[in-house]
Order: structure tokens, then sequence, then C-alpha cells
């Protein structure tokens, strides 16, 4: 991949991470809560992606800007698994029993608080509910944190049909981890990768990031041989960002000694250098891949897909979400649970649907999602498509858009090639800046919002 700095250090503002459009900020919570589970009640024949939010976590890492909770009683985690039983009970009452869940998420928080007893008793009851998949036919993937788990547990999960992991490393520095108060040794990562390799989970993903207290090039060169002799399967580099204004714990982190934006953008750099060098598929945003990995193939393909999950291989599910601050996707609808776990725990203990806000995309929104997806996700867009599939003329309908994009054309991160059938490409140094490109097409950024740099 071509690395232009002048070009980065130009572009390089906040904006959204296109999970979704509208993004999360433009829910309304003054929806009709009636509306919203209409939208749900749909009949539709689409398979099923499901998502579980467990916030607990047994201690606070001071950088984290996730919805959490955290506490050291374990009892949380089985009275929490209770108010996730019966929010699957009253959805799945919802929704035909028929549908494939063809993945199924648990992120946090962190997910390995719950005991395997009680994971257990979850995907029991969701076999009874949905139509779970067998034989690894699905992508059921749950983040680790490696504190929290060992081999016992690892062997259980894969017994329970867990087929995929993420785990939590950040930074293999023993100082950078004592100072965000997530220690966790090589050689355990080590020990935990050589179960899972043994299990035969079919993917394993490691978390990393870049732009922490204390971290160097020289420093992160070694997270990353590191990271290299482990080989997971993917890989996702985040840039840290620093806003503790928003988030309590970050204020725990000396600003002092923060990377400054030279030293950053040599880490990502090397990132990149390293991991392509290493064999891995740049993917977009800040995730890698091996080319024989399914995130990869299905780039290649075309057929790579964005949600709340980030990139994924799964192109037409909707996503139902389960757990405090958990977003549904149904067609073109958005529903979001409680943040607040007292507010999601009153909710369902009187038997109601944790709704807290939620959106309805109108017509212009789903074409600007259509735009978004295809740019983030295959850096090109045939504007024929979106034509055929609306019934605009694309050079009309954006037409200021257009005007924005030359501009970026002239920067040279992307092109603009053909007259009755206009492709829009992004070049190889632009990559780094799909979130700007895509920005182009948001019409919501004119409200003022907290973003994190694109780089």
């Amino acid at each position: 991949m071509l690395w232009n700095t002048q070009l980065i250090q130009k572009y390089n503002i906040s904006g959204p991470r296109y999970t979704s459009y509208p993004t999360a900020p433009q829910f309304d919570a003054n929806i009709s809560k009636l509306s919203l589970i209409e939208k749900m009640l749909m009949p539709s024949n689409k398979p099923l992606s499901l998502y579980f939010h467990i916030p607990y976590c047994a201690k606070l890492c001071y950088y984290c800007a996730c919805n959490k909770v955290i506490s050291s009683n374990y009892k949380k985690g089985d009275e929490y698994l209770e108010l996730l039983i019966e929010e699957i009970r009253l959805k799945s009452l919802m929704i035909s029993e028929d549908r494939e869940v063809r993945q199924l998420h648990f992120g946090g928080g962190t997910p390995t608080f719950l005991s395997l007893s009680a994971f257990s008793k979850l995907m029991n009851y969701l076999k009874q509910n949905f139509n779970m998949l067998d034989n690894d036919e699905g992508e059921y993937s749950i983040e680790v944190d490696p504190r929290e788990i060992d081999q016992d547990k690892l062997e259980g999960l894969r017994e329970l049909g867990f087929n995929r992991l993420s785990f939590g490393i950040q930074d293999f520095n023993k100082r950078v981890q004592t100072t965000i108060n997530r220690v966790q040794s090589y050689e355990l990562i080590k020990s935990l990768m050589i179960k899972s390799r043994e299990l035969r989970y079919q993917s394993i993903n490691f978390d990393l990031i870049y732009g922490l207290p204390y971290q160097t090039q020289e420093g992160f060169t070694k997270t990353l041989n590191q990271v290299i002799e482990l080989s997971p399967d993917r890989i996702s580099v985040f840039n840290y960002a620093h806003l503790p204004k928003r988030f309590a714990s970050q204020r725990l982190i000396p600003e002092a000694q923060l990377p400054d934006s030279h030293t950053k953008l040599g880490i990502l750099k090397l990132c990149i250098e390293m991991l392509t060098n290493a064999g891995y598929q740049y993917i977009g945003m800040d995730h890698f891949a091996k080319p024989n990995d399914s995130l990869a193939k299905a780039q290649n393909q075309g057929e790579l897909k964005r949600n709340f999950q980030g990139y994924t291989t799964h192109s037409n599910c909707d996503l139902i979400a389960f757990g405090t601050s958990a977003i549904s996707q149904i067609g073109h609808t958005y529903v979001q649970n409680h943040t607040a776990t007292k507010d999601y725990r009153k909710s369902i203990e009187n038997g109601q649907l944790a709704i807290m806000k939620g959106y309805v995309s109108n017509r212009d929104d789903q074409i600007r999602h259509r735009v978004i997806m295809s740019l983030i996700c295959n850096f090109e867009l045939d504007t024929s498509e979106i034509e055929s599939e609306f019934g605009i003329v694309f050079k009309t309908y954006f037409k200021n858009e257009l005007i924005a994009l030359q501009k970026l054309e002239k920067d040279g991160i992307l092109t603009l090639d053909g007259e009755s059938r206009l492709m829009i490409k992004v070049t190889d140094p632009g990559k780094l800046l799909i979130r700007c490109i895509c920005m182009t097409f948001d019409r919501y950024l004119n409200n003022v919002i907290s973003y994190s740099k694109v780089i």
C-alpha cells in the first residue's frame, strides 16, 4: 500500500466509523416504540445474526470507551444471564423459528466474565428458541479477555459451538500494559493460542491499539513481531481516541506520555508494512486478514459487508441484539437497548423490550447507506448500480457531493471515471482515508459530535 504522509496529515479529521448509516447519534429517543416493534414483527425470510453484549468486567482498562460495568462479583453475571434469557424469549416470539442463525457474536465488556455453566445454559436456551446451526456451519464468535479464561473454558466454549475467537491484546509491552491497567504476558497468549488451534477454532482475531501511553515505533515493532509469530487469522489495529471528558477512566492515563501525532502515524505505517509483508491482506479501516480467511475471500469476491460487528461476510442477515446498549438492525430499522443496566433490567423484568431509541431509514438514508457501504467495503462504486436500484440519476442526485469528490480526486485520493457510467475508485493512498470519502455522502455531519480521528 502506498503511503502519503502529506495526504494523511491533511485529511486526518474526526469522523464516524460507519458501522451503520445513519450512525447511532442520529437515533431518536422520542420515536414511537410501537412503530419499532411493528418493524421487528414484519415477516422476513432473511437469515439472522445475533449479538449479545455482556457489560461486566472484573478489572478496569483505563483506555476503554465501551459500555461496561466494573465488578469482581461474578454472581452479577448469573443475574444478568436471567435477563438475557427473558429477552431471548421475548424476541423469539417475534421472529419466525425457521430463520437460520448464520452469525453469533458475544462482545462487551468482557463476555468471558460469564461462567462456563452460564454459557451452557444460554446456548441451550438459544437452541430451543432459534434455528442455530450445527457442525460449524455458522460463524459463532466471542471476544476473549486472556486474563478471564483458561484452557478448560476454551474447550468448553468450543464444545458449545463457538468456532471463532477475538483476543484483546492491545500491546505486549509491559510498561504500556501496566499504564493502561491491562497486564497479560506473551506466554499466556501463546499458551491460549496453542490450545485454540488444538481445539480447531476456525478463525482467531487479535485486537491491537496504537496511540497508547509510552508506545514507540521500536516498542511496537517488537509487539508486531510477536503477533506475527503467533499468526492469528485476523488482526485489528485500532487508533486510540483520547476523550477524557467523555470517558472518566481515560483521565487515569498520563496525557504527557501519549505518543505525538508523528509517532502515531509512524506506528500505523509500521503496522501496514509489517503485516502486509507477513502476508496479511489489508481489508480496510484498521483490519487485516490472511488471504485464506473468509473476510479476505469475501472482499476479493466483492461480497464484504459492514454492520455493528464490523466487517462481515454475511450480507443478507437481520441483526438481532441482546443486552445493555445492544443495537438491532432489521432491514432499514435500527433499535437500541437501554445503555444503563438498571433501565435494561427494569424493562426486561416487566416483560417489555428494553428499547431506548431507534431509527427508521428514509429513502435518502437507504441510498446513502448503499453508497457508503460499497465504498468502505470494496473501495469502489459503480454508480450505475445505484441508479438501477433506486431509480435516480446519480450525477443529479449527488451533484454537490461530486463537486467535493473532484477536490479529493485532485489530491489523488480517488478517481472518477466514465461519462455515461461513472465509476468511483479509491486509490491506494486513499484507502487509509476511506472514512473521509464516505463522509462526503453523510448528510448528518453538520451536527457537533465527538468522533475518533480517521487515522
